[in-house]
Order: structure tokens, then sequence, then C-alpha cells
């Protein structure tokens, strides 16, 4: 895949984010759109992640991520641009 394809962001979702499989939701969510980074529950109670791959796969998990399940709710989803990793291959849930 071409590099200049590709965006990266970071983001943090707050709401009813954790506790509900938040985390594996995104992540399966990730591996539906080919999308690689990471998911992580912060301290706080949100919930952050760094989301790669192509603008329109990134913009589409977005969307799910934002638009949650029975389960999770996303009441505030900040992003931020990030440097892409051309080595990533994956999307894991970090502990």
């Amino acid at each position: 895949m071409e590099s200049s394809n590709l965006v990266r962001v970071f983001a943090v979702a707050s709401g009813r984010v954790q506790g509900v499989g938040f985390r594996y939701f995104v992540q399966s969510s990730a591996l539906k759109h080919s999308v690689t980074g990471w998911v992580k529950n912060m301290n706080d109670g949100a919930v952050e992640m760094e989301l790669q791959g192509t603008e329109t796969n990134v913009h589409r998990l977005l969307a799910v991520i934002e638009k949650g399940n029975m389960f999770c709710r996303v009441d505030r989803l900040e992003l931020k641009t990030l440097e892409i990793h051309l080595k990533e291959n994956e999307f894991k849930i970090a502990h």
C-alpha cells in the first residue's frame, strides 16, 4: 500500500466505553475495515487509540466507533493526526 494513501489518527473516546467490551468492538471493527493500530483503556475512564489505514477506511471506522453499539456509547471523540508507522501490520488491544 502506498504510504501517501495512508492516514494515522490518535483518538480519545469518552462516554460508556469501559467495562462494556468497547476495546474488542474497536478491534473487530478495525479488522473489518483493514485498519491497523491499537486501543487502550485510560485511568480516567476514557479509551485512547491510534488508527491507521486508507483515509476512507479510517473515516468509516471512526463513524462506526462514534455510532457505538447496544453496549457502548461514545459521547465525545477527540482526534489528532499523527505520523504514519509504515511497518505496522496489526491491530492490538494494549494493556
